[in-house]
């Protein structure tokens, strides 16, 4: 959360955070018109033991850096839904940030953070994804590692734990993208169980909708009714820098919900999660604008070019407002910096800067970008 005083020109409010947030600055857009294994995991549910932070870094290790989120969307509900949101997200970070603080490689940080967002019900994604308008949960999800540059995903895949886990398998594929009867079928060939990723949240949610001839364009973000004032978009990503300077970035998604069969997100594309050794970011919100925009690799590009990453959210999320566009990102580059924007009315985000796990929940409304080092 960012506090201090603002100071405004034409166009952007940009303000120093508190003391302890003396690394961080955040940017307010406001527009004229007013507005950890040798070898690579297999496909089972990966476990990971608890490991313990080391003291200090070792001479000439890179000091590893993590953010994730659990969608964009809608204002949530007081400090019941706030608080109940940031817990979620916190005890994700402190799991994911201890395994690359032992040693784990971003792509391994970056599954596991996904596995996590995955199970835990209240986010679009894995246990608690949203229906579609024949009352199906069908998930998609990608995987990106910065170094070889590398994308692998599966689009529409149904009866499954963790999609991502399909993604980190067909890393090492010549075929890395599948959508659902290739998806499904590679879930039979690694015989993995079937799981049953509905909740009684999520289904109620679809009867009601039915009931109205989903008249909603999308389903809640947060699967929590009292949690949201209107519909929202739910994905989870997750980005990662580990400690040798690799680079990943992962994304999950339940859809948009009560969409048409066979709709794509950008979840499974590379607009909307994408990673080479200079950046990676993770999109979510509405998949049609992010798709429009190729925000992921927007941003990845002009800081490859030379643009500081908050120089390219910023330039990218001006863009997008001035498109109408609706949606979040996160990312990290290459010398540890961390980012954020959105043009929806709040990011689901947190982050381990190395020394402190802070989050975005109270941003404000309207569009902002923010970066902290």
């Amino acid at each position: 959360m960012f506090t201090g005083e603002h100071s405004s020109t034409a166009h952007i409010h940009d303000w120093v955070t508190a003391p302890n947030h003396a690394f961080c600055r955040g940017y307010r857009v406001a527009y004229l018109q007013a507005r950890p294994s040798q070898q690579q995991p297999r496909i089972e549910s990966i476990f990971y033991s608890t490991f313990q932070e080391p003291d200090i870094m070792l001479p000439g290790q890179i000091q590893p850096k993590l953010i994730i989120h659990g969608g964009a969307g809608s204002s949530l509900k007081g400090k019941g839904g706030e608080e109940a949101v940031r817990r979620s997200l916190y005890r994700v970070i402190e799991e994911v940030y201890g395994l690359l603080m032992a040693g784990a490689s971003a792509e391994t940080a970056v599954v596991r953070g996904c596995q996590l967002l995955e199970d835990d019900p209240r986010f679009n994604a894995g246990t608690g994804s949203v229906l579609q308008s024949d009352g199906q949960i069908r998930m998609s999800a990608s995987l990106m590692s910065g170094p070889n540059q590398k994308f692998s995903g599966v689009i529409n895949v149904g009866r499954i734990k963790n999609p991502i886990d399909l993604a980190l398998f067909l890393q090492d594929s010549p075929d890395r993208i599948l959508s659902d009867y290739g998806a499904a079928e590679l879930v039979r060939e690694l015989k993995i169980p079937p799981h049953d990723p509905l909740t009684e949240i999520r289904l109620q949610e679809w009867i009601q909708e039915r009931h109205g001839n989903f008249h909603r364009e999308m389903a809640g973000v947060v699967a929590e009714k009292e949690l949201l004032t209107e519909a929202g978009r739910g994905t989870v990503g997750v980005v990662a820098l580990d400690g040798e300077g690799r680079i990943a970035a992962g994304t999950s998604t339940g859809g948009k919900g009560f969409e048409r069969i066979g709709r794509v997100s950008d979840s499974a594309t590379p607009a909307g999660n994408y990673a080479t050794h200079h950046a990676g970011i993770s999109c979510t919100g509405i998949g049609e604008d992010i798709l429009e925009e190729c925000l992921a690799p927007r941003i990845v590009i002009r800081v490859t070019d030379g643009l500081s990453l908050p120089l390219a959210f910023e330039r990218s999320f001006i863009e997008a407002e001035t498109n109408r566009r609706d949606f979040g990102a996160i990312g990290i580059d290459r010398t540890g910096m961390i980012a954020w924007g959105k043009t929806s009315e709040v990011l689901l985000a947190a982050y381990h800067d190395g020394e402190h796990v802070r989050d975005t929940l109270e941003l404000e409304e309207g569009t902002v970008t923010g970066h902290c080092r």
